[in-house]
């Protein structure tokens, strides 16, 4: 069984024009296709179809979608969440655009995963004979992927149980309140060899935190910093890196409210990786190495 990476994240937005503005113009992602309330987007280095769904309709999270490399690995997941006790229900082929036959499950913390092997197959902006770099007609941020999400969750420890037990993530970070009680509070998870796929801390059930695009540079997340400022998007924190994952970051808000992340560096990680653990009362170093400050908005706001 292998999930091989983060397809497609899908979140909510209170007013659809303004944010397609922001995901096409200033992150430069390209729209693919246009669904009643629904607007489908990708990177430029992206493959399939689409990785980002907006929904016209609130704020925050609707579902996270992880592609696993064969069919089979469906049968398994099931198998697997059903014992866990997670709310499982399969989906046809035709319930997401472009998307195959997958699951749906509901995690503990409520919130919603598809899990899919099939997808309608773009490619990306330079092809694969003798391709260039990247597109000579970037827009905006240029960003040419997604990276992860992290998620807000009552219980820790039993989300990141599931996604070891059921999905085979494994731990590459995890903050602890102390060494003396190690209860989990927060924890970095990966399937593909990047710091993390999945990332959560405790806090209420069912909300965002925030999604990251990829780039390819700390040059890049400063590019990405000026054209915030070009476009008035509200900055929440960077540009900075982190101590957890040792990522350069800048965090900031689309027109809905909705936390985004540009991340670049980090580490490898290899299935004999041993997970590094934080105490909290290093946690503030761990989220921003330079500063070690995290501010009121970073802890609080979430869609």
């Amino acid at each position: 069984m292998s999930v091989m990476r983060l397809g497609y994240v899908h979140v909510r937005v209170t007013d659809l024009e303004e944010a397609k503005s922001h995901y096409g113009n200033t992150m430069g992602l390209l729209e693919v296709a246009n669904e009643g309330n629904k607007v489908f987007y990708k990177g430029w280095d992206e493959y399939d179809h689409h990785s980002v769904v907006l929904e016209e309709g609130g704020v925050g999270l609707v579902k996270l979608g992880y592609k696993v490399s064969e069919s089979s690995d469906l049968d398994d997941i099931e198998i697997k969440a059903t014992r866990f006790g997670a709310t499982v229900e399969r989906m046809a082929k035709g319930d997401n655009l472009s998307v195959g036959d997958g699951l749906r499950i509901t995690l503990p913390s409520d919130h919603v995963v598809e899990i899919y092997h099939e997808i309608e197959y773009l490619g990306t902006e330079t092809g694969r004979i003798n391709p260039d770099p990247w597109p000579r007609f970037r827009r905006g941020v240029g960003a040419p992927r997604i990276d992860h999400a992290l998620i807000t969750v009552e219980e820790p420890a039993l989300v990141e149980r599931f996604f070891a037990d059921v999905m085979s993530f494994m731990v590459s970070e995890r903050v602890i309140v102390s060494n003396e009680n190690p209860e989990v509070i927060g924890s970095w998870m990966y399937c593909a060899g990047t710091p993390h796929d999945i990332a959560f801390i405790k806090g209420p059930n069912g909300k965002l935190h925030h999604f990251a695009f990829a780039l390819e540079s700390w040059s890049d997340v400063l590019h990405a910093g000026d054209i915030f400022a070009m476009d008035d998007v509200p900055v929440d924190v960077g540009p900075t890196r982190h101590g957890i994952t040792r990522g350069q970051t800048i965090y900031y808000f689309d027109p809905s409210g909705n936390r985004n992340e540009v991340f670049t560096g980090g580490y490898l990680t290899f299935p004999d990786f041993p997970s590094i653990t934080w105490t909290a009362d290093q946690l503030a170093k761990g989220i921003f190495y330079i500063s070690r400050e995290l501010n009121e908005r970073f802890t609080s706001v979430l869609t």
